[in-house]
């Protein structure tokens, strides 16, 4: 499973309303064509950056103006590209601002980055093939051994 985070700008209870409209009956967490699997993760209540190292976490803030408290997660099943399906949903979450994270570089992708293909580090949002063509050749990090 491959997950994207989404920080709107807006309100919370409007993003919801935005995916309850776009897709109706559902909700906890809300599918796209069963493949993408949307939720909002919070601090209080969820697990939102508990796993994120800090230098994401500053550069996410320094990109929305402050420290967000939720986010819209998505996750993309591994079972399909899901490219298509995720850039029309960034493109109605991200409609009146805001960034969304993926799991292959640091950048706060905004959607005219998106949109246009924008190249950061070496990749496109949610670039999933050429961040492994990119690491395929890395040697893999061995841990020193214990004597």
């Amino acid at each position: 499973m491959r997950t994207v985070f989404v920080f709107p700008a807006g309100e919370r209870a409007e993003t919801i309303a935005s995916l309850d409209r776009h897709l109706p009956r559902q909700r906890g967490p809300w599918t796209l064509d069963g493949n993408l699997y949307i939720d909002i993760d919070d601090e209080r209540t969820g697990y939102l950056f508990s796993d994120w190292d800090p230098e994401d976490v500053t550069i996410v803030e320094a990109a929305v103006g402050h420290h967000p408290t939720w986010a819209v997660q998505i996750d993309i099943s591994g079972r399909l590209d899901g490219t298509a399906e995720l850039h029309q949903l960034i493109a109605l979450l991200l409609e009146h601002g805001g960034v969304a994270t993926d799991d292959y570089t640091s950048h706060p992708w905004t959607l005219p980055e998106i949109v246009s293909g924008a190249v950061i580090d070496g990749l496109h949002f949610f670039d999933f093939r050429g961040y492994h063509e990119l690491t395929r050749d890395q040697p893999e990090c061995v841990p020193d051994s214990i004597s």
